[in-house]
């Protein structure tokens, strides 16, 4: 049985980075699951209020890292509280030895600088300092260390930053740009990747299910139709006496 180690909390003296540091280190210290087995159902639509129920029956009960997305929601739990750090979700697609494989990794962006947490077999594919000046920096430093492991990036998806309120029932969403960077220029990829960074900077972007809203009902209120209500026969009976 492994032990569980302490969950680090924020410090009023620690930096942001300092802080961050901290959060990988409990994680690494977690392990990472190299069985590929996957012990329970993990949903990408599950949203905020349920991160945490998930993470008490998983990772933080049995000290014990599932692959690279339950760290990545685990990070978002974590960096909760500190409204100055922006969470988002990087996703990668690469092809290998005819292959393809998937990735994940938690976005960082914090005082004008791009970083990055997550897990990974390889130390240059998970976490990254807060020290990229731009989004597109940060996500070339991910191409170039695939490369070395003779990885082909196919596509990159960027979601939109992760509310701090604990209780929102609103889903991460994972996927907000898509880019087939394989079939593009770097500087087209850093060109959209760059417009992208700065709608979400100025929070313009939407998740994409507020495009299309459910109807929502109103609280203690019906939405259907109000029925007619039927004529006593004491009011049938007045109304003939006026006639």
């Amino acid at each position: 049985q492994p032990s569980v180690p302490p969950v680090p909390n924020y410090k009023l003296s620690m930096s942001i980075p300092e802080w961050l540091q901290a959060i990988q280190t409990y994680m690494k210290m977690l392990q990472y699951n190299h069985t590929g087995t996957q012990f329970f159902e993990i949903r990408k639509s599950r949203p905020l209020s349920g991160i945490k129920n998930l993470l008490g029956k998983s990772w933080l009960a049995i000290s014990w890292c599932l692959g690279c997305q339950t760290p990545c929601l685990g990070y978002r739990y974590l960096t909760n509280g500190q409204p100055s750090v922006e969470r988002f979700p990087i996703s990668f697609k690469t092809h290998f030895s005819g292959n393809y494989f998937h990735h994940v990794v938690l976005g960082i962006y914090c005082n004008g600088r791009y970083g990055s947490l997550g897990m990974s077999r390889r130390s240059d594919l998970m976490d990254k300092p807060l020290t990229y000046r731009t989004l597109s920096d940060l996500i070339f430093d991910f191409e170039d260390s695939y490369k070395k492991y003779l990885h082909s990036v196919k596509k990159v998806k960027i979601g939109l930053y992760v509310p701090h309120e604990p209780h929102s029932f609103q889903p991460i969403e994972w996927k907000q740009l898509v880019l087939n960077v394989s079939k593009m220029m770097r500087t087209e990829v850093r060109k959209e990747l760059e417009k992208f960074a700065r709608d979400m900077r100025m929070k313009i972007l939407k998740p994409s299910s507020a495009h299309s809203p459910a109807k929502e009902r109103s609280r203690g209120k019906s939405l259907s139709p109000r029925r007619r209500q039927a004529t006593s026969p004491q009011r049938r009976a007045c109304r003939r006496d006026k006639s």
